[in-house]
C-alpha cells in the first residue's frame, strides 16, 4: 500500500511543478489560483511522501518519489508547455524510468 501512496506522491510532485509552469503564463487573480493549487500539491506530496517512508526506506523512496516527480514533469511540459521532446531527452527520461523500476524490483 505505502507503494501505491509513494506513487501518487510523485504525482502530486509533478502536479506542483506544472502549477509553478502555469504561474509563470498568467497574472492577477489567476496566478494566485495556481498559486493555491501549488501550495495544496506541495503539501499533499509532502505529506503522502512521509507517510510512505514510514514502512519504505528513505533511500529507495526519496529517489523513487524525485523520479516519478521528475518524469511527470517531463512529460508534462512537453505536452503542455511545448517543452522539446529530442531523442536524447526521451532516452534519458526512459533511463529514469528504468532506475526507478529497478530500485522497486530491489528494495524489501
Amino acid at each position: 500500500m505505502n507503494w501505491i501512496i509513494l506513487i501518487v506522491a510523485g504525482f502530486f510532485e509533478s502536479g506542483f511543478a506544472f502549477c509553478l509552469g502555469k504561474m509563470k503564463e498568467v497574472s492577477g487573480t489567476e496566478w494566485y489560483l495556481w498559486g493555491a493549487g501549488f501550495l495544496a500539491s506541495l503539501t499533499l506530496s509532502m505529506t503522502l511522501l512521509a507517510k510512505a517512508v514510514q514502512t519504505l526506506p528513505i533511500g529507495t523512496a526519496y529517489p523513487v518519489w524525485t523520479g516519478i516527480g521528475a518524469v511527470g514533469t517531463v512529460v508534462l511540459g512537453i505536452v503542455f508547455f511545448h517543452e522539446p521532446a529530442s531523442f536524447l531527452r526521451l532516452f534519458f527520461i526512459s533511463t529514469l524510468i528504468a532506475s526507478i523500476v529497478g530500485l522497486k524490483m530491489v528494495s524489501h
